[in-house]
C-alpha cells in the first residue's frame, strides 16, 4: 500500500459526499423506484464499458463466476428499488438511518456465510441497534412502511456486499461492477417487457429528471465506485470503514438543506440514528483490531 496523503483523503471525503447525495436524488427525481433504478443502471454499465475498454481491462469470465456475478447485480437492483422506495414511501433521513444498520446487517450474516462462530460483542451490539431501531420506530410510526422497506434494502445490500468480498479477491473490481449494472439491468427489462410498462410514457421524462438521472448513473454510481477502488488502493481499510459510515450524516444533512421542512424528524429519531452509527463505527473498529491480531499472530508463526 502507498502512503496515503491528504489528496487521498480529501477524495474519499467527496467520495461518500457524493453516495450521500443519491438518496437526494432519489427524492427530486418524479419517476417510480423500479424505472429509476433501471435508468441507474442501464446508464451506468455503459459507462463503466466505455472505462473498461479505455483501459483495455478483459472481461473474458468462467461462467460460474459470471453466474454469480449476474445474480449479485439482480441483489443489487432489488436494494436500490427498495431503497428508492423507502425514500419516496417515507423520506431520505428514514431511509439513510435505516441504511446504517447495512454493516451490522453483514456482521451477523458473515458467521454464517464464512462458517465462523458468533462473537460476545456482535451481539451486544446487536441489542443497542434494536434500541435505535426502537426509538425511531417509537416517534416515527407514520413511516413504517418505508422503515421496513428500508429495513430490507440494508439487509439486501449485506447480502450482496458478503457475494462481493469473495468476488474483488479473484477479479477485477471495475469487472465486476459493470457485469452486476448489465445484470442489474437486464433483469428489469425483462420484468418491464412481460408486464408491458415499456410505452411512450416511461421515456418521457421532465427535463430536470434527465440531468438528476445522469448525476445519478455517471457521478453517483460510474465514477464515485471507479474512483473509490483508486483512492482504497492508498488508505486502510480502517480508515475506509470509518469515512463511509459518514455517508447518512452527509445526506441527512444534505437533505435537511435541499429539501426542508419534509426532513425535520422528532429528537428521538436523531438519537436512534445516532446510537446505530456509533455501534456501527464501534463494529469496524473491533473488528480491525482483530484483523490486525490475527496478521500479527500469523507473522509470529511464520517467523
Amino acid at each position: 500500500m502507498q502512503s496515503a496523503s491528504l489528496k487521498d483523503y480529501l477524495h474519499l471525503h467527496l467520495i461518500v459526499f457524493i453516495w450521500g447525495f443519491t438518496a437526494v436524488l432519489g427524492a427530486l427525481i418524479s419517476i417510480g423506484a423500479l424505472e429509476l433504478v433501471w435508468y441507474r443502471m442501464g446508464l451506468a454499465s455503459l459507462a463503466i464499458f466505455g472505462y473498461l475498454k479505455f483501459k483495455k481491462i478483459p472481461l473474458i469470465t468462467k461462467p460460474k463466476v459470471l453466474t454469480l456475478m449476474i445474480g449479485a447485480g439482480m441483489l443489487i437492483a432489488l436494494h436500490w428499488i427498495t431503497f428508492f422506495g423507502a425514500i419516496k414511501m417515507a423520506n431520505v433521513s428514514v431511509t439513510l438511518a435505516m441504511m446504517s444498520t447495512g454493516a451490522f446487517f453483514t456482521s451477523i450474516l458473515e458467521p454464517l456465510f464464512y462458517k465462523r462462530k458468533i462473537i460476545g460483542y456482535e451481539l451486544v451490539f446487536g441489542l443497542l441497534v434494536i434500541v435505535g431501531l426502537y426509538l425511531i420506530f417509537n416517534v416515527e410510526t407514520r413511516y413504517t412502511a418505508g422503515i421496513l422497506v428500508a429495513l430490507l434494502s440494508a439487509l439486501l445490500a449485506a447480502f450482496f456486499t458478503l457475494i462481493n468480498g469473495k468476488l474483488v479477491k479473484e477479479h477485477h473490481p471495475v469487472k465486476i461492477s459493470f457485469f452486476e449494472m448489465l445484470s442489474g439491468a437486464g433483469s428489469i427489462t425483462v420484468f418491464l417487457a412481460l408486464t408491458s410498462r415499456f410505452d411512450s410514457v416511461f421515456f418521457s421524462l421532465q427535463v430536470s429528471d434527465w440531468w438528476y438521472l445522469a448525476i445519478l448513473a455517471l457521478v453517483c454510481t460510474a465514477y464515485a465506485f471507479i474512483a473509490s477502488v483508486t483512492v482504497m488502493r492508498n488508505l486502510s481499510p480502517y480508515t475506509v470503514m470509518l469515512t463511509t459510515n459518514l455517508e447518512p450524516v452527509y445526506g441527512i444533512i444534505l437533505a435537511f438543506i435541499i429539501l426542508g421542512d419534509a426532513e425535520r424528524m422528532h429528537t428521538d429519531f436523531y438519537l436512534g440514528a445516532v446510537l446505530i452509527l456509533i455501534t456501527v463505527i464501534l463494529n469496524g473498529i473491533f473488528k480491525t483490531r482483530e484483523r490486525k491480531k490475527r496478521r500479527l499472530l500469523e507473522s509470529n508463526k511464520l517467523t
